[in-house]
């Protein structure tokens, strides 16, 4: 839900250098489909488990066609997995070849920045409930 507020990734980067909240926001929870984030629209969710969201028409020039998939998989009870999952168009020209293949890189990037960012938000907002 806090991808409705900031990336999360490298704020120089892809957030015109605005840095990204660093705890959790209050009410990024409320969820409808349509709502934007990111690039995406969400399309699909379940509270606490996933959301799924395919790319806005505006950005769809520029990154091709492609959903994502952020899903919670609980490990035990104060532990959980968060994975994401892109889908993307097959390429049909040498530039969607070539979008496709650093899109993929860039991704690797900058996702990895951005769900490590939510892991440390999630564990201060996890120990803030417990010191209390």
């Amino acid at each position: 839900c806090q991808l409705k507020v900031a990336p999360y990734s490298y704020d120089w980067i892809d957030n015109g250098g605005r840095r990204s909240p660093r705890s959790l926001t209050p009410g990024t929870e409320k969820l409808e489909v349509g709502q934007e984030f990111l690039v995406f629209r969400l399309v699909e969710f379940e509270s606490n488990r996933h959301i799924t969201g395919v790319v806005q028409p505006r950005f769809e020039r520029v990154f091709g066609w492609l959903a994502v998939s952020y899903l919670v998989e609980p490990r035990d009870t104060d532990r959980c997995r968060l994975v994401s999952c892109i889908d993307v168009a097959l390429p049909t020209s040498v530039l969607g070849k070539v979008r496709q293949t650093l899109l993929a890189y860039g991704d690797l990037f900058m996702m990895r920045k951005q769900l490590l960012t939510l892991k440390h938000c999630a564990e201060q907002s996890a120990e803030g409930h417990t010191n209390s």
